[in-house]
């Protein structure tokens, strides 16, 4: 039987935000958001595209229009669930202090995802900390709009995944030079993998390094490495958020942060790649640039562990 998942705030918020050309939120199956809380909470501010739990005779319904044995994601919130343990109820006397003869009651966000595995064939995840710490993380996504056209969701406009929970975000050219998403992110460095340059990083000398490379099999990554490296520690010990960016987001930036996390965590090329790959789904860097990372393990562990060709299945 399919199981409940504790998922956290990031987990969420990258989900969000993937795309393909388009947000993935625009396809039917992709993600089912459950919002359990009243329907005045709900209707006061939710997670963007959530939609709200209805009751009948104090029984929870499934959701409308959505077949649950197909979405890929199905996501279940209350106000602060922060665990799968189940609460314990006092007897009505209030005798009991041991924990003999208490009701087991489980969170509306649990009692639900109990509920919906029994309807899909995939994990049930319960958001941790509810609404009340992922909205506190990312105002950002909170609304109150209910209904969703279509063409509203072609035009949503994804943030950067996030690599390092508030600290290293990973996005692409344009998202870089946009306001919004640099004050809604706090995004105070940057680390520009490509051959763009751009009017809204003049006069940041101390913050920006920018790493003039083509997203090319020839193109030279190793050789920056180090500096990228120290570039990004130095910018998380003084407390700023980074965003590493190139043209698409999906390549020479994505070569850039598994290489950070493999230096960071002393980590190796394939678990590095697996995480970055999780936190967002249509990485693809070229294969050189691949080949350069597997001589930073050599450097960072001292050896080839890593089989590059496992990386691509």
């Amino acid at each position: 039987m399919p199981r409940l998942v504790l998922c956290e705030p990031t987990e969420l918020y990258n989900i969000l935000n993937q795309v393909t050309k388009l947000s993935r939120l625009i396809e039917p199956n992709y993600l089912c958001l459950l919002d359990v809380r009243s329907k005045r909470e709900y209707d006061e501010s939710h997670v963007i595209t959530a939609l709200h739990v209805k009751k009948k005779m104090n029984e929870y319904l499934l959701p409308e229009s959505v077949d649950l044995e197909c979405v890929k994601h199905c996501v279940v919130y209350d106000n602060n669930t922060s665990t799968l343990e189940v609460l314990l109820k006092d007897d009505d006397d209030g005798s009991d202090s041991d924990g003999a003869g208490k009701d087991v009651m489980p969170r509306a966000a649990i009692q639900y995802g109990r509920m919906l595995t029994r309807h899909t064939c995939h994990p049930v995840y319960i958001l941790k900390g509810g609404y009340e710490r992922f909205s506190g993380m990312y105002h950002f996504l909170r609304t109150q709009k209910i209904i969703w056209m279509p063409q509203e969701l072609d035009a949503f406009q994804p943030y950067p995944i996030e690599i390092v929970p508030g600290k290293v975000f990973l996005g692409n050219f344009s998202q870089a030079c946009d306001p919004k998403i640099q004050k809604d992110l706090k995004i105070k460095a940057h680390i520009n993998v490509s051959m763009e340059t751009g009017p809204f990083f003049a006069g940041e000398a101390d913050k920006l390094l920018h790493i003039q490379i083509e997203d090319s099999p020839e193109a030279q990554i190793l050789p920056f490495l180090r500096h990228l490296c120290h570039f990004t520690g130095s910018h998380i010990q003084l407390g700023s958020v980074i965003l590493i960016f190139s043209t698409r987001g999906i390549s020479r930036s994505c070569a850039a942060a598994i290489a950070y996390l493999m230096h960071s965590n002393e980590q190796t090329l394939q678990r590095s790649w697996a995480y970055v790959k999780k936190c967002k789904n249509n990485m693809c860097p070229n294969w050189g640039l691949v080949t350069q990372l597997l001589e930073w393990e050599k450097i960072i562990l001292g050896g080839f562990i890593t089989n590059i060709t496992d990386l691509l299945y």
